[in-house]
């Protein structure tokens, strides 16, 4: 008999919305043929017809996976999987508070502990509070702790004790297309010379700095930014001060892979502003698309690209790198970061070192 694992806290399958869906989708695509998996997934996210993907049962809530509604979506997956599950495996912390009762059951409790969200400023004091006592009742209470970062294995270490195992994201589901395609009429931009950045639209991931350090710069190269402008008051304030700008083009959240692919695979640079996330799934895959990159200076950022990359603290220095760097040092640069996504971020290295915990 295969064991069943349950995984719990994703926004469903397939994947189209973030790294945990991601994750979620190579795992069970790697995995199926030695676990039988169970997706919970949200209505306003998966198709409630569809019953299985890729051998996995899919169960549709009709709930939020994100936002206060997390919660209740987390805690109703985690009741309904002890029903049948040899494995919960649980992607973030929102409803963490319940695992004590879990000790009860004869189940094991892997949780990804998804990153430090209680520091991130768009977070009320209240929700920052709830969301740091999650992740101490996750981390106590868990057989498992997965951190997709060192910088965060040293953090749970350090904080409470607790020997996290790292697992990182993979990122060579991503294809190369370059001009010869035919989103070359939607995107005529893609013939020329143009820097690109991928983000949510959240001051943490500081598309702000990221404007402002281009504009000092003067270069003439284009500036490509995507991002869901209309989720947010900051990205509605971004959207609506430079769009009318000629040398910067902004363009909505784009979810389907082939479009993400053609747009970074044919820009000189990829330009990495997170600050927040852990081994960002946004990086790994421009990593995988053998794409020079330029990040915030963030110790997580540097851990994912093993301090090769090229990094900047505010727009000053993003103005300077713009200025300085040559082609010749883009290809070296580019290598790198490829060589170093080869070894470390691929979906067949990932998921087994998810099968090993299992």
């Amino acid at each position: 008999m295969k064991k069943k694992v349950a995984v719990i806290g994703t926004n469903g399958l397939p994947a189209k919305y973030g790294g945990f869906e991601t994750l979620t989708d190579y795992l069970v695509q790697y995995l199926s043929t030695d676990y039988r998996f169970y997706v919970y997934c949200s209505k306003k996210n998966t198709d409630s017809n569809t019953k299985e993907y890729h051998g996995a049962k899919l169960i549709v809530l009709p709930l939020n996976a994100n936002g206060l509604q997390s919660i209740f979506y987390d805690l109703i997956s985690i009741f309904h999987s002890l029903y049948y599950a040899d494995i919960l495996l649980v992607l973030g912390t929102p409803g963490a508070f319940i695992f004590p009762l879990l000790k009860l059951f004869n189940k094991k409790v892997i949780v990804n502990f998804g990153g430090l969200e209680w520091k991130r400023d768009k977070w009320s004091k209240l929700v920052r509070y709830y969301l740091k006592f999650t992740e101490k009742v996750a981390v106590k209470y868990s057989d498992v702790v997965v951190a997709d970062n060192q910088a965060f294995i040293n953090y749970i270490l350090s904080e409470y004790r607790v020997k996290a195992i790292l697992i990182e994201y993979g990122g060579d589901h991503v294809l190369g297309s370059f001009h010869e395609n035919k989103l070359l009429t939607k995107y005529p931009f893609v013939k020329e010379d143009y820097f690109i950045s991928v983000s949510r639209a959240q001051i943490d991931n500081n598309i702000h700095m990221l404007i402002e350090g281009y504009e000092k710069s003067a270069i003439k190269t284009l500036l490509v930014i995507i991002s869901n402008w209309s989720s947010s008051v900051y990205g509605k304030q971004l959207k609506l001060k430079y769009s009318g700008h000629t040398n910067i083009i902004l363009l909505d959240a784009i979810y389907d892979q082939e479009e993400l692919d053609f747009l970074r695979s044919n820009s000189r640079t990829y330009i990495h502003t997170h600050s927040f996330c852990g081994t960002a799934p946004s990086l790994v895959e421009a990593m995988n698309l053998g794409l020079p990159i330029v990040c915030f200076d963030v110790e997580t950022n540097r851990y994912t690209t093993e301090n090769q990359s090229e990094y900047f603290k505010d727009s000053d220095e993003l103005c300077k790198l713009f200025l300085r760097l040559s082609d010749k040092e883009l290809k070296i640069n580019a290598d790198k970061m490829l060589q170093i996504a080869r070894n470390k971020y691929t979906w067949s290295i990932i998921t087994k070192k998810y099968a090993q915990l299992f």
